[in-house]
């Protein structure tokens, strides 16, 4: 790691850029959900699986914490992000989106729209970090490249196979306004490994900086596997309790 900091200038506003476009989209929209597991608190305090999702969160915080407890402007970034819980509450209460768009799945399709348009963002920005570095001599090579793009191939499978398993509004957090699949998804991908897409992702970062034997496009591809884990801490809690509703509400009627 201290190697690759020798080739790769952080304070470049390439490289800036590309790591807040990596860290806003899965951050943005996914710490908010911890607004959505405290509404559900504030809304039934006496409720036993709304007090185990506030816990999970709590707890997956306090992980997280301890993770980052050396890297003192993350620590700060996660508490600005908290800021955004506002903005889940006021949807999830209001469903004011829901409204203006006219029906939940056109508010869904319009943020996924927006999610797909940060991503090219993303990709952008991450390839242009790349170009304005220089190479690892050792990774510019034919074993390399190839190496590279077999682990393109493998996460572009995880990222393509999510969707479909998923669809449109599964993938674009249409949990947030109402839209819940039948059953939580559990063949391939998700029989493989836990949240194929975003680990799918993160290997096609992998693989593309491997295949440009860029040093600067593998800490950008850490810097994805950080902002996603710490996404993947806040979205488990709320999904899990939406659908343990669910099936509460099903077993009601």
């Amino acid at each position: 790691m201290a190697r690759l900091f020798g080739y790769v200038d952080v304070t470049d506003s390439g490289f800036i850029a590309a790591v807040f476009s990596i860290a806003f989209n899965p951050l943005f929209w996914n710490v908010m959900n911890s607004g959505q597991v405290c509404l559900l608190q504030s809304l039934a305090p006496g409720c036993p699986r709304c007090a185990a999702s506030l816990n999970k969160y709590v707890v997956g915080k306090a992980r997280l914490r301890a993770v980052l407890g050396r890297w003192r402007g993350a620590s700060r970034g996660l508490e600005h992000s908290e800021a955004f819980a506002l903005v889940a509450r006021w949807e999830h209460k209001t469903r004011a989106l829901s409204r203006v768009f006219g029906s939940p799945h056109a508010a869904c399709y319009c943020l996924g729209a927006v999610i797909l348009m940060l991503n090219c963002v993303r990709s952008h920005c991450f390839t242009e970090a790349m170009k304005s570095q220089p190479k690892l001599e050792g990774l510019d090579c034919h074993w390399a490249y190839y190496s590279g793009l077999a682990i393109l191939a493998v996460g572009t499978l995880f990222v393509i196979s999510s969707f479909l398993a998923l669809g449109f509004t599964g993938t674009f957090l249409g949990d947030y306004f109402g839209i819940l699949m039948e059953a939580k998804v559990t063949h391939f991908p998700f029989s493989v490994l836990d949240n194929p897409m975003y680990w799918g992702s993160t290997a096609v970062y992998l693989g593309w900086s491997l295949m440009h034997a860029s040093p600067a496009g593998l800490l950008l591809t850490a810097v994805v596997a950080i902002s996603y884990t710490i996404a993947m801490l806040y979205e488990g809690p709320f999904t899990e309790e939406i659908y343990q509703q669910k099936q509460k509400g099903a077993k009601n009627k």
